[in-house]
C-alpha cells in the first residue's frame, strides 16, 4: 500500500524502514586486489530484501561502477522469504538482524567467490564475471534448511550448516557440486531440535560474546575447526504463543544465573586427501575454563589458529595457540598468554588473535591508566586515554583498530610500523581494509545540520610515515545509500552533567520557544554495559527528536557502567546493576533542570526505556517515585535470577553465593513500592528477556494491591521488526506518558 506524505507519520516511517536500516550498504568488503567491493543494500529504504551487489574499480582511472549480482526476489521465486530454518532464525535474532532475503554472505579470500543461503538453500555466484548467474548448491541426500554457508579460502570447497551437522563439499569451476562428489557430514543430520550441534554457536558466545560462528576455515583450506556443543545440561524452557493456541510451544534450552552451561568441545577435522574426515579434538581445561569466547584461523597458508577461553567467573582468561600439525592424536595446544581481572575480563571482538607475522594482538586492560589498550607481542602500542572496543583487518603491514578517547565517538585507526593513523578525525565510523582499498562508514554528526544517516566512501590508502598523523585516503566512489531521511529532523545539544560529567543529550520540541513555558521532560536511557545512548550520530536522535515533538524535553544520560569512558567506569557496576546507574540519571535531570529552569517542569517526569534500559524505567519510578511520576519499562529484566549466566554472572556473580546481591538489584522485591503508573511492554516470543520477567512483577505487583498496565506483543521477540506492531507501540507508549504527564491533550 502507497502512503502519501501526507499521511506519512514518524512512527509509520520507522516501522516500514526499520529503524531507518533498509537501502544502507551493509556488510561492504574490498578484494585484496583493489578491483571490487561487495556489498548488500535492499532496493529502497522502505524493501526489507537485501540483494548482493559489487562494486567495480577502475585502479587505474580511478572509477567505478555498481552492478547488482544477485536479485534475492528472482531467486525465492514465489517463495516466502520468512520459510527460514530454526538455527537461522536464532542466529538473526542474536545479531538483531531485521532485513530479509540476503542478510549475509561469505566469500573466498580472493573475494572472487561469494555463498549465501535463501530460505534455507545454498547459492554461490562468481563475482568476478559480471554474465555469472548464482549456482545453487544441491547437495544429494542432504535436506534444505542450510545455515551459514561459507566458501574454503581458495574457493574449492564450500561448508554448511543443516540441522545439527556440518557439511563439507567440493565445488566445480562454475560453483556448483560436481555429481560424483560426495559430501563430508560432521556430525549427525537431525533436526533443529538435537540437544547436540556441530557448527553451531552456543547461545552464551552468541547472545553475549558477539561469537555467531560455530565453525572456521583453515587458512590452508585442508581442514575445518567445528564446535560440538551439548545441550543436554541446559535448562528447558518453552516459549509459547498464547494467542494461537493451536500452535505448540517452542523449546527453548536457556542457561539462566547459577544454572548449567552447554557443554563445549572443538574440533579439528580434515577435509582433503586420505585422512579426510579425521576428528582430533582441541583440548584445554574445560572445568575451569568453560567458555570459548573467540577462534581465529588467520589468513595466510600455514598460520596456526588461536583460540581464547574463560572462567566461569570471567576473571581469568587464556589465549592458546594450535598446531595442527601436530601428529595423529589429539591436537598441540599450547597457552601464550593469559589475562586476570578482579572484576571481570572484558571480550573484545577480533582479539586476541596472530597477524600475519606471528605476532599476537591483544586488548587488554591497563589499570595504572584506566586504559584498554591494544598490545603486540605485549608491548602495549595505543596511546593512553584511547579506548580500543575492537580489532579489525589484519595485514603483513598493519591493522586497523576502533574505539576513541571521547565516550560519544568511535573512530578507526590504522596502526602499522610508523606509527598510530586515524581515519576520521573525530565522530562515529568504521572501516574495512584489503591491500590498499579502505571502505569507510561514516555518520552524520549528531550536531550537524546535514541529512541523518551514513555515507560509504571507497578510498585508496596512502602512506603516512608520520606517527599520529591521519592517514591520507584518495577517495574513488561512494556507495548509494537509499535509506529514507527522517521526518523527525534532530536537533542534538550535548553537554556533560554533574561531578562525573556524564555524557548527555537534550532535545526540544522542534517549535518550542525558550520560556514560553515548562514541559514535562523525559527520561530514555539504556543505562547499562555495553551500549551507549549519547554517540555523536544524528541519526540515533530521530525517535528521540519525535518524542520531543510530542511535547517533552528530552533527556539521554550514559552513566557508570557504560563503555567508552575506561575499564574503572565500566566496572562501578560491579555487584550492583541498581543504585550507581539510577543515581546517574537523577544527577543528569537535575542538571537538566538546573540549566532550563523556566523550560522544564519538575513535577511532570517521565521514564521509557527497552531491555536493560527497560530494567531502569521500572526500577526508577519504584525506587525514585518522588522524582520519576510515570514510567514505560519495554522487556526488563525484572529478576537478574532469571536472565542468562555469563551477562548475570560477571556482574553480579554467583546467585547461590551473592544472595543480598541478587535480591538488591531485583524488582520483585520492590513491587510494593509503585505508587507511580508503570506500563509493562513485553514480547511473548522473547527468548532473550523472556516474558516470566514481565509476568513475574505483574503477578508482584498485584499481590501488593499496586495498579499497573501490561501491554503483550504476540508473535513478537526482543526486536519488534514487525512494521504495525513497531508502528503502534511508539504510539501507544505516547500516549500513556502523555496521559498521566501532561494535562493536555497529546498532540496529533
Amino acid at each position: 500500500m502507497s502512503i502519501s506524505p501526507s499521511d506519512l507519520t514518524y512512527p509509520r516511517q520507522r516501522a516500514r524502514t526499520r529503524g531507518f536500516r533498509l537501502g544502507v550498504p551493509r556488510q561492504a568488503t574490498p578484494s585484496p586486489d583493489g578491483s571490487r567491493v561487495v556489498f548488500v543494500r535492499s532496493a529502497s529504504g522502505t524493501d526489507p530484501v537485501g540483494d548482493l551487489w559489487v562494486l567495480d574499480i577502475d585502479a587505474a582511472a580511478q572509477t567505478a561502477a555498481e552492478r547488482r549480482v544477485v536479485d534475492a526476489r528472482s531467486l525465492l521465486s514465489g517463495e516466502s522469504h520468512e520459510a527460514l530454518p530454526d538455527a537461522e532464525r536464532a542466529r538473526r535474532e542474536r545479531l538483531r538482524e531485521v532485513g530479509e532475503g540476503i542478510a549475509a554472505f561469505a566469500t573466498d579470500a580472493a573475494v572472487g567467490r561469494a555463498t549465501f543461503a535463501l530460505a534455507g538453500r545454498v547459492y554461490v555466484v562468481d563475482l568476478t564475471d559480471a554474465a555469472a548467474a548464482p549456482q545453487p548448491v544441491d547437495v544429494p541426500g542432504i535436506d534444505a534448511g542450510a545455515v551459514d554457508p561459507r566458501l574454503s579460502p581458495d574457493g574449492t570447497r564450500l561448508g554448511f550448516v543443516v540441522g545439527s551437522a556440518l557439511v563439507i563439499v567440493d565445488l566445480d569451476s562454475r560453483g556448483g557440486v560436481p555429481p560424483e562428489s560426495r559430501a563430508l557430514t560432521i556430525g549427525e543430520q537431525a533436526d533443529d531440535s538435537s540437544a547436540v550441534t556441530w557448527g553451531l554457536a552456543d547461545f552464551i558466545a552468541a547472545e553475549e560474546f558477539s561469537r555467531v560462528r560455530g565453525w572456521w576455515w583453515l587458512a590452508d583450506s585442508t581442514g575445518v575447526i567445528v564446535e560440538r556443543v551439548d545441550n543436554a545440561p541446559v535448562s528447558t524452557w518453552w516459549i509459547a504463543d498464547p494467542a494461537n493456541p493451536d500452535s505448540p510451544p517452542r523449546e527453548q534450552r536457556y542457561p539462566a544465573a547459577g544454572t548449567a552451561n552447554a557443554d563445549l568441545t572443538l574440533w579439528l577435522v580434515e577435509v582433503t586427501g586420505d585422512q579426510s574426515g579425521r576428528r582430533r579434538e582441541i583440548r584445554w581445561d574445560h572445568d575451569r575454563f568453560p567458555y570459548l569466547t573467540s577462534v581465529h584461523v588467520g589468513r595466510d597458508a600455514g598460520s596456526d589458529p588461536i583460540i581464547a577461553v574463560l572462567s566461569r567467573d570471567q576473571r581469568h582468561q587464556q589465549v592458546i595457540r594450535i598446531h595442527p600439525e601436530s601428529g595423529d592424536g589429539d591436537i598441540d595446544a599450547h597457552m601464550i598468554g593469559e589475562h586476570r581481572d578482579d572484576a571481570w575480563i572484558d571480550v573484545i571482538p577480533g582479539a586476541p588473535r596472530l597477524d600475519p607475522r606471528g605476532r599476537l594482538i591483544d586488548v587488554g586492560r591497563d589499570p595504572q591508566t584506566d586504559t584498554d589498550r591494544l598490545f603486540i607481542d605485549g608491548d602495549p602500542i595505543s596511546p593512553i586515554g584511547f579506548q580500543v572496543r575492537s580489532i579489525g583487518d589484519l595485514a603483513v603491514d598493519g591493522l586497523i583498530v576502533d574505539g576513541s578517547s571521547n565516550p560519544i565517538e568511535e573512530i578507526p585507526v590504522l596502526v602499522d610500523d610508523a606509527g598510530w593513523h586515524p581515519l576520521t578525525e573525530s565522530g562515529i565510523a568504521a572501516a574495512r581494509r584489503a591491500g590498499t582499498l579502505i571502505v569507510l562508514s561514516t555518520a552524520t554528526p549528531a550536531t550537524s545540520t546535514q541529512p541523518p544517516g551514513t555515507s560509504t566512501m571507497i578510498g585508496a590508502l596512502s602512506k603516512n610515515a608520520t606517527a599520529g598523523a591521519a592517514a591520507e585516503i584518495t577517495p574513488i566512489a561512494r556507495l548509494r545509500s537509499f535509506c529514507e531521511t527522517p521526518i523527525a529532523a534532530p536537533a542534538v545539544h550535548l553537554s556533560r552533567s554533574g561531578p562525573d560529567a556524564l555524557p548527555t543529550a537534550v532535545l526540544w520540541p522542534t517549535d518550542h520557544v525558550r520560556g514560553s513555558g515548562k514541559l514535562p521532560v523525559l527520561l530514555a536511557p539504556y543505562g547499562g554495559p555495553h551500549a551507549r545512548r549519547v554517540v555523536d550520530s544524528r541519526l540515533a536522535f530521530a525517535t528521540d527528536q519525535w518524542w520531543a515533538d510530542q511535547g517533552f524535553c528530552v533527556v539521554i544520560a550514559d552513566g557508570r557502567g557504560t563503555p567508552g569512558r575506561g575499564p574503572a567506569w565500566e566496572r562501578a557496576v560491579l555487584d550492583d546493576l541498581a543504585t550507581g546507574v539510577l543515581h546517574d540519571q537523577i544527577v543528569a535531570l537535575d542538571a537538566v533542570l538546573a540549566a532550563h529552569p523556566e523550560d522544564t517542569d519538575a513535577d511532570r517526569v517521565g521514564i521509557h526505556g527497552w531491555s536493560f534500559g527497560g530494567y531502569l524505567a521500572a526500577l526508577a519510578v519504584l525506587r525514585r517515585p518522588d522524582r520519576i511520576h510515570a514510567a514505560v519499562a519495554g522487556a526488563p529484566v525484572t529478576e537478574w535470577r532469571l536472565y542468562d549466566t555469563a551477562y548475570t554472572e560477571r556482574y553480579l556473580g554467583d546467585p547461590a553465593v551473592n544472595t543480598a546481591v541478587y535480591d538488591r538489584c531485583s524488582l520483585i522485591t520492590d513491587a510494593a513500592a509503585l505508587t507511580r503508573p508503570l506500563l509493562l511492554v513485553h514480547g511473548l516470543a522473547d527468548d532473550n528477556v523472556v516474558v516470566a520477567h514481565t509476568l513475574q512483577l505483574s503477578s508482584a505487583l498485584l499481590a501488593a494491591g499496586r495498579s499497573h498496565s501490561v501491554l503483550p506483543l504476540s508473535g513478537v521477540t526482543h526486536m519488534t521488526p514487525q512494521e504495525v506492531i513497531a508502528e503502534n507501540l511508539l504510539v501507544a507508549q505516547r500516549d500513556f506518558l502523555l496521559t498521566h504527564l501532561s494535562p493536555q491533550p497529546f498532540p496529533s
